[in-house]
């Protein structure tokens, strides 16, 4: 397997129970703490890509930063939303765990299993 990577933020339920998940099958992955150490926009646009879904379909609508932020714009551009996510990370619907050059997000944590 190669190495298997997690967009992590230790404050959410579904993030801990994800990395837990993946701890409990024998993996230890590459926490990257998002929210200290966000994705550049080309690393964003990648994920997004290998999870098949555009910007606004990863952003957590319900923050206050998708307002505050301009993100409910609905004329921004897909390169306007990533530059968004990558200035304001909390948008960045978590956790998202890469592996075998797939990606899933951890909504519910088990979805992350059909990528290992």
């Amino acid at each position: 397997m190669s190495e298997v990577v997690i967009y992590h933020n230790p404050k959410c339920s579904k993030s801990r129970q994800t990395l837990a998940l993946l701890q409990s099958r024998g993996i230890k992955p590459s926490v990257i703490e998002y929210l200290k150490i966000p994705p550049s926009a080309v690393t964003l646009d990648q994920i997004l890509g290998l999870l098949g879904k555009e910007p606004r379909e990863l952003m957590r609508r319900k923050e206050a930063a998708y307002k505050n932020s301009g993100a409910d714009n609905q004329a921004l551009d897909r390169a306007a939303l990533i530059a968004l996510m990558v200035a304001n990370p909390i948008l960045i619907e978590r956790p998202v765990v890469l592996a075998n050059g797939k990606a899933a997000l951890g909504r519910p944590p088990e979805d992350v299993l059909t990528i290992l």
